[in-house]
């Protein structure tokens, strides 16, 4: 029965979270593990109703428990919905059966808030691809609870990620996120790199040998390779990923770097071949050029003018996997010079990431392009269902390095790591000043006199309330101009100098 509560969004995805606790696991012949499934729908008056997996009835969805089985005879114009994991896209469940996505539109739900993504690699992100294209607002849960979800689903979330999908016959209502999915034409199996296969083979053997068999089938299920008429043919991602040479089919394809050195000399290396290997030869060609820039953790505090390579490799595994690779003309870059490295990848962020999530290092786990991802997870060069964000922020903390900072640039998203705190000021000083407005720029005259301050002391020059000032300092930290330090009570803003 729906109820009248607190509906502000955090309040539904935490009901939503509860909800999905109580969930019941179906006993499946085929030991295949049921995810933990929660929904919570607020109508317009504020009143709420929620449903679990298999709450009515064993295995059913909880969307469709709560949109068909509880609220049938409910028009749900204007309701929200909160489910925690990705509605089922269209095509995805035995006909006649619809998806929980069709259903939603069917519902005329016009705003839903997702938890998670499907995992598995081949379903991954269609079913939001169809709420957007339906004209369904798309906001994913707090990153927190996103961690909490993934917990609870651990079984079916590995399972979803290593089992075979059976090969169906596409329909119509199939929803495809990238024509890389699909067949190259003129790309035979035979094109693809040996020894990139042979190391991402043995990767996937945690014992024992895989025949040619078995292997050829988990690329299969995996969208690396698709079987057509008893033979094998890469898709776009396969030929990506382990193509002898992918930019014969994709110009876009690989990374650019150019080194840029103190005396005004700059060179440049084209990185082709197989997507799996660049992040290693991008590792030596830095350290044979610059072999203070990069460091594998045994940098300390003081030596500023290194970056350490899981920084430099988190950014560029993250181009690489979540760029647009339908804008053409556009590659990869990686840029180092005397302050920072700067990693460009071609695209807005994928839907519903916004950019100012990510300039907080709090986007949610969400791929454009999942089998890449996969894969370079697999590889163990990639986070396991996130954008590397995590670390980023974290390792960069650790060492008392500047954060790194995210800007739109069209059409590339670039990622600015800092080899000092001196290089960061300087580099940020025009784009910081821009992005302010002007009782901001006024709080950082101030903040650059004074060196440091707390909340409360900023607040108390520029006569603001306590959140409009720590909303000017938290903007003054996603820039980089500002390091926090401190309990949240007697937290101070440090100028970075």
């Amino acid at each position: 029965m729906a109820k009248k509560r607190n509906t502000d969004p955090r309040s539904m995805m935490e009901l939503a979270v509860a909800v999905m606790e109580r969930s019941i696991r179906e006993h499946r012949p085929d030991a295949k593990a049921s995810p933990l499934v929660g929904a919570v729908l607020v109508f317009p008056d504020g009143t709420v109703d929620s449903a679990f997996r298999g709450e009515l009835r064993d295995g059913d969805h909880a969307e469709f428990t709560l949109l068909e089985r509880k609220n049938r005879h409910r028009a749900l114009d204007g309701s929200v919905l909160y489910a925690t994991l990705e509605p089922c896209a269209p095509g995805s469940r035995n006909h006649p059966k619809l998806g929980c996505a069709e259903r939603i539109v069917l519902a005329r739900i016009k705003q839903v808030y997702i938890g998670i993504a499907d995992p598995d690699p081949k379903v991954d992100r269609k079913g939001i691809q169809y709420l957007l294209a339906n004209g369904v607002t798309v906001t994913m849960f707090d990153r927190d609870l996103q961690e909490k979800i993934q917990d609870v689903n651990k079984a079916f979330i590995a399972q979803a990620e290593q089992r075979a999908q059976e090969a169906k016959e596409k329909t119509t209502k199939e929803v495809v996120l990238s024509p890389l999915e699909q067949p190259m034409k003129s790309v035979k199996d035979t094109d693809l790199s040996v020894s990139a296969l042979r190391r991402y083979r043995s990767m996937m053997t945690q014992s024992g040998r895989m025949d040619n068999a078995t292997f050829d089938r988990m690329l299969i299920h995996q969208g690396v390779l698709i079987e057509r008429d008893g033979e094998l043919t890469p898709s776009g991602f396969g030929a990506l990923l382990f193509g002898a040479n992918p930019r014969n089919l994709m110009p876009q394809a690989g990374l650019l770097g150019t080194i840029r050195f103190p005396d005004g000399k700059e060179e440049t290396r084209d990185f082709d071949g197989p997507l799996v290997e660049i992040p290693e030869k991008v590792e030596q060609w830095l350290r044979d050029k610059l072999p203070n820039l990069l460091d594998r953790g045994t940098m300390r505090a003081t030596r500023q003018e290194a970056v350490p390579f899981e920084l430099v490799r988190e950014a560029v595994v993250n181009a690489l996997v979540h760029r647009d690779y339908g804008i053409k003309g556009a590659k990869c870059q990686l840029v180092v010079d005397t302050d920072k490295v700067v990693v460009k990848s071609p695209g807005a962020p994928v839907e519903p990431i916004t950019l100012e999530k990510l300039q907080a290092f709090d986007a949610p786990m969400l791929s454009r392009n999942p089998v890449l991802h996969y894969v370079f997870n697999k590889l163990g060069l990639a986070e396991e269902r996130g954008l590397g964000l995590r670390a980023l922020k974290e390792r960069s903390k650790e060492l008392g390095m500047p954060m790194p900072t995210y800007r739109w640039n069209a059409p590339y998203l670039e990622l600015t790591l800092y080899r000092s705190a001196q290089g960061a000021v300087a580099a940020l000083a025009d784009i910081a000043l821009g992005e302010l407005n002007r009782t901001e720029r006024e709080g950082l005259a101030y903040l650059t006199r004074m060196g440091a301050l707390t909340v409360a002391a900023y607040a108390k020059h520029l006569d603001l309330d306590l959140r409009q000032a720590r909303r000017h300092l938290q903007h003054f930290e996603r820039l980089g101009l500002v390091r926090a330090e401190g309990q949240t009570r007697s937290r101070r803003y440090v100028l970075v100098q």
